[in-house]
């Protein structure tokens, strides 16, 4: 039998919209790829900030509250649970922004504090590796189209180098050191780029802490494989410090002798060099998220959801120094760095220091009261 196909069904033909197969992404890590990728806002904190903002009576600050939604900012996956915010997160990412992610879930997670101590225990890695690593690897793998900023474990290397006294960080050692290098073998692909947490000035930045504290980062880079993807460290996450304040915050402290760190960028221009000479790449991103007010700290080491802080500096490639790749926003800001409950199971003493917003509720829970003064306090304003 002898077919034709008639004029309306060539011109049918002719009008529908063709296949667009998206391009796999191949990020090059030995160039600042956020000169090209804008941080994405991703949808699950959006949410959050949205709900946030409907509950401010205040209409002008509702209105203020609401440009954070259209802000980049990390997805924080800190359960085997939460992987599953993964795949809804980016069906909204397009061409040309970069999906943050940080992998927080190591056993024994947190060894030197109490607030944000994770789901796995100490011995636990072949959890860490199967249910964990090897579940998101496959998720970032089916979605080639889109870039990925990963953010390996926060808090992890840095406790190894100063709080190695602790039973618990050093039961935690081994776990840590292995698990990260899984971590960023594993997650070695094409349409990643990668920064280990490596602290703040504050922490690593002692004079004391920066060789040593360069030469753990670059261990577990070296273990891990020396992955082609990974471009370097991430600084101040969840953080409080100036990138460029001067003087620093602690300048007139009595100890400010013994840490020519007095701001995240002088933190990066120290380490960096520490990192070339230990054998790992030594290019930074630094977290702004709640920087914007400066000097509320009675101490480096205070953590726990500072009083008056503000949002910080927008998620920018430009940063005046060519060893930062970028400002980013890691910390999703108004959820919760810890409790204030002193009679909690994960209550930490830091969450009830004089300097710390009170009443608080558990890490990671939405604070809606410490939400609305980082929008007030921003700097610059929203």
């Amino acid at each position: 039998m002898k077919f034709t196909l008639t004029t309306a069904a060539l011109a049918a033909g002719a009008l529908a919209a063709p296949h667009v197969q998206k391009r796999a992404v191949t990020l090059d890590a030995k160039t600042n790829i956020w000169k090209n990728y804008k941080l994405h806002p991703n949808s699950a904190y959006r949410a959050e900030v949205v709900a946030a903002a409907a509950a401010i009576t205040d209409s002008a600050l509702a209105a203020k509250a609401l440009k954070v939604a259209d802000i980049g900012t990390f997805l924080w996956l800190d359960s085997i649970a939460n992987i599953a915010k993964l795949e809804p997160a980016l069906a909204d990412v397009p061409a040309g922004n970069i999906m943050g992610v940080v992998i927080y879930d190591l056993p024994g997670r947190d060894c030197a504090a109490k607030a944000s101590n994770g789901e796995l225990k100490v011995g636990e890695l072949s959890r860490y590796q199967k249910e964990y690593i090897d579940a998101i690897a496959p998720i970032i793998k089916n979605h080639s189209s889109t870039a990925f900023a990963l953010v390996i474990e926060p808090d992890s290397l840095p406790n190894l180098v100063t709080n190695s006294n602790l039973t618990t960080c050093q039961s935690s050692a081994s776990g840590y050191r292995d698990g990260v290098a899984y971590a960023i073998k594993t997650l070695n692909l094409p349409n990643v780029i990668m920064y280990l947490d490596a602290g703040h000035g504050g922490w690593l930045g002692w004079n004391a802490n920066l060789a040593p504290g360069a030469k753990e980062l670059a261990a577990a880079y070296k273990k891990g494989g020396n992955p082609s993807q990974l471009r370097g460290i991430a600084t101040n996450v969840a953080g409080w410090n100036s990138f460029d304040k001067s003087p620093g915050e602690f300048s007139t402290a009595s100890d400010a002798q013994y840490n020519k760190a007095q701001n995240e960028k002088l933190y990066v221009s120290l380490i960096s060099p520490e990192l070339k000479t230990a054998g790992m790449p030594q290019y930074a991103i630094v977290d702004t998220g709640r920087n914007g007010v400066q000097g509320l700290r009675s101490e480096w080491g205070h953590w726990c959801n500072v009083k008056g802080a503000g949002f910080g500096p927008r998620p920018t490639s430009s940063t005046g120094s060519d060893l930062v790749d970028a400002f980013v926003w890691v910390k999703p800001g108004g959820e919760s760095d810890g409790t204030s409950d002193s009679s909690a199971v994960r209550y930490d003493s830091f969450c009830g220091y004089p300097d710390a917003y009170q009443p608080s509720p558990e890490a990671g829970q939405w604070h809606q009261a410490y939400f609305e003064d980082l929008v007030k306090n921003a700097n610059p304003p929203l």
